[in-house]
């Protein structure tokens, strides 16, 4: 007895797979998300310890110094650009804007050239 679609495929190897960009800017909102959460304790324990006293402050100040610091503080800075401009093209396009194959498109390549651009700006100031 024949199934509804027996074009299906057997193994689906999802690394064969080329995404359009809309997918790909979405799947990379979505794991930033997951990295603003996870980085979410050390930015609130940063924030206690330059509130705490000078003193912790000046400490903070220091451990900042170190070149890892600075690459997690300019990672967790790359998440939180990069979620802000696909969350911001998102409502946008809630409210009706840009919601067509081709606009999807280009704004998806405008999230990531947008996001470049505040990446690199954050690497300038952290370094």
């Amino acid at each position: 007895m024949a199934t509804v679609n027996d074009k299906r495929p057997v193994n689906l190897d999802l690394t064969t797979i080329k995404f359009p960009v809309p997918a790909l800017a979405s799947i990379s909102h979505r794991i930033s998300g997951i990295a603003i959460f996870v980085a979410l304790p050390i930015l609130l324990w940063m924030l206690d310890r330059s509130l705490a006293s000078p003193e912790s402050f000046a400490q903070l100040k220091a451990c900042l110094a170190n070149p890892w610091a600075k690459l997690v503080l300019w990672g967790v800075l790359a998440a939180l650009s990069y979620h802000l401009v696909a969350g911001t093209r998102h409502l946008i396009m809630d409210l009706g804007f840009g919601d067509t194959l081709e606009a999807g498109r280009r704004g998806a390549v405008l999230v990531f050239i947008i996001s470049i651009v505040l990446i690199v700006l954050a690497g300038v100031w952290v370094w």
